[in-house]
């Protein structure tokens, strides 16, 4: 998967793929004083509705925007519909995987996944053993990392099933972008991202417990203004039109959940949680936790509450487990994946273990709890001291990690202090799972190493996002027509 950098523009050869033709116009013909300029008013636009997010121990700047890059990443739709039916197929082995490692457990005795890796894992959790779900759904909101090396295939990087965070700005983005740019706009067939809150409310309405009346109460339940995704937290409660709650503000009676409101009680019947496993509810996990709902667990395991994403999702975020996940996808659904997995070492195993230490300097390593760019080597990018500590974690704990090699992640036109240079990208599309149907909208966010050479993507880590089209071409056009096209220009 190594080797000359696939660019999403560009291609390898440096002939302008037909999706990037009025693009690649668009930036030939652009005043760079005038962009720099959209970029500035990009970010005070940013600003003004308060788009931000906390770095947690960075006393400078606990609250941030994220930097947003102008120049948009361009997919075609048969890109788009390849993608989204191996997305469709991933979600639904995610789900028959989590519903089975709480119930018959048939994955484990039919040898595809080691049975330590599951009940052994720090994300595993035994109060939803035996848990019946409304339709069998554990995440009903994925956000599924793909990344592609070149023009023919996407590989998924990472699964994230627990509180997948970022779509906030996929919506922003292209609002941003709209208001910028409406002559861009006018010149592309963009599917739409905007109708992402309708669908995603019909969704949540669609798995209410069965005692739930025909209209289900949805709310979002956040940590609070503290946390670091808050402003996503507030702006979907805003886009859904539903309560945006915390803890303090629900209560436990006769299994029911109910919210306080200034007339009187309601009762809620689907809980959009954005509050991790182990702070919901201080009788059944945590216990000095501040943030939760004594009983919450009561009432969800008598069937009179949904939560979304369901308690345990964690299991399938585990990058350990990831290594399995096409073996997942044969035994649930007897297909062969759609979407391919990145090669991936599993520490644990002593000849993995042995290749990885004897080839760091080249290898990407990451914990299989990590997140956000925390806790991993980049082999090319560290210096002998920093591979040397990496190594001795490794021999230490080598069942906490997993080593990828270091992949040529696709680069994408990205406006920059020095103009329009290629920067690395990957893709997060959110995949919706309901009892009536999956729902994804075309698209997703695209986040940017907007480092030179950086393959780190996280905002944590300095990486930035853009606006993702999927545009529709012309019937019959071909790349050569295109090209003359976006050159007459």
């Amino acid at each position: 998967m190594a080797g000359s950098v696939f660019d999403e523009m560009n291609g390898v050869d440096g002939a302008c793929r037909s999706a990037y033709g009025l693009v690649k116009s668009w930036l030939e013909n652009a005043d760079p004083a005038v962009m720099k300029q959209r970029q500035q008013e990009a970010e005070f636009l940013f600003r003004r509705v308060g788009i931000t997010f906390a770095v947690y121990g960075d006393a400078a700047a606990e609250e941030r925007i994220i930097p947003f890059d102008i120049v948009p990443r361009v997919l075609n739709g048969g890109e788009w519909n390849t993608l989204s039916r191996g997305l469709v197929q991933r979600v639904k082995a995610l789900n028959m995987f989590l519903a089975d490692i709480y119930g018959p457990c048939e994955v484990v005795k039919a040898g595809i996944i080691p049975p330590d890796l599951v009940y052994q894992n720090p994300a595993f959790q035994p109060a939803m053993v035996g848990v019946k779900l409304p339709h069998d759904i554990f995440v009903h909101i994925a956000g599924i990392d793909v990344i592609r090396t070149d023009d023919k295939d996407f590989y998924v990087l990472e699964d994230n099933a627990r509180t997948p965070s970022g779509v906030s700005y996929m919506l922003e983005n292209r609002d941003v972008m709209m208001r910028l740019f409406p002559d861009l706009f006018a010149e592309h067939q963009i599917r739409p991202v905007e109708n992402y809150p309708d669908e995603l409310l019909a969704t949540l309405r669609s798995v209410a417990p069965n005692s739930a009346p025909a209209e289900p109460t949805v709310a979002l339940l956040t940590p609070g203004p503290f946390n670091s995704a808050y402003y996503e937290h507030s702006f979907l409660a805003d886009r859904l039109g539903i309560e945006l709650v915390e803890g303090r503000d629900l209560f436990i009676k006769d299994n029911v959940v109910f919210m306080r409101t200034t007339q009187g009680p309601k009762r809620v019947d689907v809980i959009y949680r954005r509050l991790d496993d182990d702070f919901l509810d201080p009788l059944a996990f945590r216990p000095d936790s501040m943030l939760g709902v004594p009983g919450l667990m009561s009432a969800y395991r008598a069937g009179n509450v949904t939560l979304a994403n369901a308690v345990g999702t964690g299991v399938a975020d585990d990058k350990a487990v990831y290594t399995y996940m096409p073996d997942i996808v044969r035994f649930f659904l007897g297909e062969e994946p759609i979407l391919k997995n990145v090669p991936t070492w599993r520490c644990r195993e002593p000849d993995s273990l042995k290749y990885v230490l004897e080839h760091l300097p080249e290898l990407v390593v990451k914990e299989v709890q990590g997140s956000g760019g925390y806790g991993m080597l980049v082999g090319p990018k560290a210096d002998r001291a920093t591979i040397e500590s990496f190594a001795e974690k490794l021999k230490a704990a080598p069942d906490d990690f997993i080593a990828q090699p270091t992949l040529a992640l696709s680069t994408s036109p990205t406006f920059v202090g020095e103009g329009v240079a290629p920067r690395h990208v990957d893709l997060r599309p959110f995949v919706l799972s309901g009892a009536d149907r999956i729902r994804i909208v075309p698209g997703g966010l695209t986040r940017v190493a907007l480092k030179e050479g950086s393959l780190v993507v996280n905002s944590s880590q300095g990486g930035g996002t853009k606006d993702t089209w999927v545009i529709e071409e012309p019937s019959g056009q071909t790349q050569s027509q295109s090209q003359t096209q976006s050159q007459s220009q």
